[in-house]
């Protein structure tokens, strides 16, 4: 906050007071400007949420000679002029650097690629690069916001990509929602990418989308809020499994939630060898006997539900090991984990409010995990993505298979060491550098050329 107020330099300890008298936390108190009539003062200020950011402006321009000239947002002071830029790699010191970098050697390089196609990865930024698209219909908890409220998004999953693996990624946002138009943006950008992450783009359309340009491109497509949650959810799960004492095989899973993650989650755990899958959405637990179901959850009913329970969220959980929410706030009592199997496995992931409050769930639960990190056990893509595309890329591969995400969750799981393995730490830190580069081997297989330095 930038305050103008009397010259009585006393007043900086009624502000400070006034603040944290409303449980706000000062970080630092600058004098911008001290004249004969009035004082210019910065304040800088911790608080929990933007309501309690306006709660703290008001209290503080309510002390006695103080006026609030203005308030700067420090998120919204990062986002200036965006998080991401571009910068050469090479040096443009002379006529001689221009000359190869540009005109006239860089037309011996295009003309030794139209004579050697295979060479574009290696010769130009396409290996190294992902393009990162959406059309701002799923935008995190937000909704249908649009592809401009959109890059924001987009621009900070582009600048994990740099931080955790040194890919280069482009926040690509379409301004369409049709299914037609959108795959044909993405193969008409394609030559210049080594990959494609779907982002944020709503269910059931992000799986048409998916399917056809997996079908229609040499590169590989990853819709990170579909394979990058069952991946680290998995993952997750798999250690989970080293604390409690059981089985992938053994156990009875309770998935809320048929949207894009939903499904995909119930696709890798079936993949893992997981035999009994019930999947509950609006309709009740899904059966593969309801034909009133839509086509999409239809198809997931099927494959799912052996013992055919039907009926609303607390009767999927009764005598469940596990419950993996997909879904919306508070759609889980807590009081029902008691009807779960002993020692029960709840990872609560809809964000920003889970299905359940993870400390209410963790009175009950043996392993509690979910979408927050202000909780033990956050379950965030970042730990799959930047490692699953820094692998495609190193190999050259054209798709990502159900073997590789199977392959990457279990890295991810492993990085965690027997003696660090507790109910409370079943994932590694989205900050440990091995993670990425566990993932990136275990993706690109025996062809990986990860520098582990």
């Amino acid at each position: 906050m930038r305050l103008h107020t009397e010259p009585d330099h006393s007043v900086i300890g009624s502000v400070t007071t006034a603040i944290a008298a409303e449980g706000g936390i000062v970080m630092a108190v600058d004098v911008a400007e001290s004249a004969n009539d009035r004082l210019v003062i910065d304040v800088t200020c911790s608080a929990i949420d933007a309501d309690h950011a306006a709660l703290l402006r008001e209290k503080v321009d309510e002390v006695d000679g103080v006026t609030v000239h203005k308030v700067s947002d420090r998120t919204f002071l990062l986002h200036i002029g965006g998080k991401i830029e571009v910068t050469s790699k090479v040096p443009l010191r002379n006529r001689d650097d221009l000359s190869m970098a540009y005109t006239p050697g860089v037309g011996r390089v295009s003309k030794a690629l139209a004579d050697n196609p295979q060479d574009v990865s290696r010769l130009t930024v396409k290996g190294n690069s992902v393009a990162v698209v959406t059309d701002g219909s799923a935008v995190l908890g937000l909704g249908n916001i649009g592809p401009g409220a959109a890059l924001p998004v987009m621009e900070g999953k582009a600048a994990l990509f740099k931080r955790f693996a040194g890919i280069d990624a482009w926040p690509i946002c379409l301004a369409s929602q049709d299914t037609d138009e959108i795959v044909r943006a993405v193969e008409m950008i394609a030559p210049g990418f080594g990959g494609i992450n779907l982002e944020d783009i709503a269910a059931p359309r992000c799986f048409e989308i998916e399917a056809r340009l997996r079908e229609s491109l040499d590169i590989p497509v990853f819709h990170d809020d579909q394979h990058g949650t069952a991946i680290v959810v998995l993952a997750a799960l798999t250690n989970a499994l080293r604390v409690v004492g059981k089985k992938l095989e053994d156990l009875r899973i309770v998935v809320s939630g048929a949207g894009a993650a939903g499904t995909a989650i119930v696709t890798l755990l079936l993949a893992a060898g997981v035999k009994d899958v019930v999947v509950w959405d609006r309709e009740g637990c899904l059966s593969g006997d309801d034909e009133s179901l839509p086509a999409a959850k239809l198809t997931l009913a099927k494959v799912t539900n052996p013992r055919k329970v039907r009926g609303d969220l607390h009767a999927g959980v009764t005598g469940a090991d596990v419950f993996i929410g997909v879904s919306a706030p508070n759609v889980l009592d807590a009081e029902w984990i008691k009807d779960m199997n002993e020692k029960a496995i709840v990872f609560a992931l809809a964000n920003p409010d889970p299905e359940v409050e993870p400390g209410d769930a963790g009175q009950y639960a043996a392993v509690v995990a979910s979408g927050r990190s202000d909780y033990p056990n956050q379950i965030n893509n970042v730990l799959a993505f930047p490692g699953v595309f820094r692998g495609l890329l190193d190999a050259r591969a054209t798709d990502v298979t159900i073997d590789m995400m199977l392959r990457a969750a279990d890295a991810i799981a492993h990085v965690v060491k027997d003696e660090e393995l507790n109910p409370t730490f079943i994932v590694p830190s989205v900050f440990n550098s091995e993670v990425p580069k566990a993932v990136a081997r275990a993706i690109a297989g025996k062809h990986a050329t990860v520098d582990d330095d």
